[in-house]
């Protein structure tokens, strides 16, 4: 165990090690407290936290305005089911359907239920407004993707940590290359239904497309009369310094699936976002969940969309992403080989040499620094859209100093 973790936070690793399934590898810290940009570990040290729970905490720890939502709500009504009515979810609704410029919107809890739900709605759509024959409906995917760890969504996956030893996995999933137009395009036939796309992949290493790669999805899309289903849960809602990572490209999806920050760091809430042409499709009974919609997340949704409809926070991240890649760049040959950058999210290859992705994560854990790895060699940078210039600028030292070392 690392050395960074003393004797209090060794003993509750421990503990969950011992009654907790091992399902995550996380860094050896054990967090206590929160606010803003920073944490504070059970033996009282701060970390500054680059990783944002993979973007749900946009807003930082315990934003003031979001936690007033949720006291004032938590006095009220927290849950009701969607057997009846509740006063919040309406007012949800509409904000978010306006924020995407759609019509509908379909709540739910996690993300992965969001990508699940959508996978409904495009088969339905399929079948009952495209005209595909029964059971044959197919979904175009890119390879790398990460959209949730469903049966389902694991099936459709290539990395074999998320799908191996999973099966048998469900039929209806066309695979091409990420960022590959003409594969999609000579992939679409009779039977397609979908394209299902993260405008940037997360957790592949935030990994951007080709310039012009989401139009030419979205004409394709149109042409063939298939619908564009945007996968937009960690890269949404102010990340990338739009509203949406589609914006960057000026593009509108016929779905937008959502989730992470929506729940303000919260509580979980996600949804499925679309026009009535689409969305209209799914009828009474045919979908839903006990917790989906209730008047708790609902509250709290409404106020990160009235934070999001003001512009303030897509405005910071790109311009503090302008003043973070200035400053990754700078590491580039110096332990870095690669930085790739949208807004706030970067992902930074580390060069071999200097070490695993995990290993200098480690390090920076011991500078107090946050950040988490991925796909062995990559670390990711998403700090909550609320970070100061000069915590960054302090961060990039930290990752200056551990590679130097």
């Amino acid at each position: 165990m690392s050395t960074t973790v003393d004797d209090l936070g060794a003993r509750l690793i421990a503990e969950e090690g011992a009654h907790l399934a091992h399902n995550y590898h996380p860094l050896p810290v054990v967090v206590s407290r929160a606010e803003g940009v920073w944490v504070t570990d059970v033996e009282g040290k701060r970390y500054l936290d680059l990783l944002s729970a993979y973007s749900a905490l946009n807003f930082g720890h315990g934003h003031p305005a979001i936690l007033a939502a949720a006291r004032e709500q938590l006095d009220r009504l927290t849950l009701t089911s969607r057997a009846y009515h509740n006063d919040r979810l309406g007012p949800f609704a509409t904000a978010l359907a306006q924020l995407c410029g759609k019509d509908l919107v379909l709540p739910m809890n996690t993300g992965a239920e969001a990508v699940e739900t959508g996978i409904k709605v495009a088969r339905a759509w399929g079948y009952r407004t495209k005209g595909i024959a029964p059971d044959a409906a197919t979904i175009i995917v890119a390879n790398g993707n990460f959209h949730g760890r469903t049966t389902t969504i694991v099936g459709f996956s290539d990395d074999p940590t998320a799908h191996d030893d999973f099966g048998p996995y469900a039929p209806g999933f066309v695979h091409v290359p990420y960022g590959d137009a003409d594969a999609i395009a000579a992939a679409i036939d009779e039977n397609t239904a979908a394209v299902l796309l993260e405008p940037i992949q997360g957790e592949a290493g935030v990994v951007l497309p080709p310039e012009g790669f989401l139009q030419r999805v979205r004409e394709i899309c149109t042409a063939n009369d298939v619908l564009f289903i945007a996968d937009e849960i960690q890269s949404g809602l102010g990340r990338v310094g739009e509203t949406f990572a589609c914006d960057r490209e000026g593009v509108v999806p016929d779905v937008y699936l959502l989730g992470k920050a929506l729940g303000g760091g919260i509580l979980p809430l996600s949804a499925v976002v679309a026009n009535e042409d689409v969305l209209g499709v799914i009828r009474a009974g045919e979908h839903g969940s006990t917790f989906g919609g209730n008047p708790l997340a609902a509250a709290v949704g409404l106020r990160v969309v009235e934070m999001l409809a003001s512009g303030e926070f897509q405005a910071r991240a790109k311009a503090l992403g302008a003043h973070l890649e200035a400053s990754l760049q700078s590491l580039i040959g110096h332990g870095v080989t690669t930085v790739r950058i949208a807004g706030l999210w970067a992902g930074v290859d580390i060069d071999p040499a200097y070490g695993t992705g995990r290993e200098i994560a480690e390090k920076l854990l011991a500078r107090g620094v946050l950040v988490k790895d991925t796909h062995g060699q990559t670390i990711r940078i998403a700090p909550p859209l609320t970070i100061r210039a000069t915590e960054l600028d302090w961060a990039v030292e930290q990752v200056r100093h551990v590679l130097s070392a």
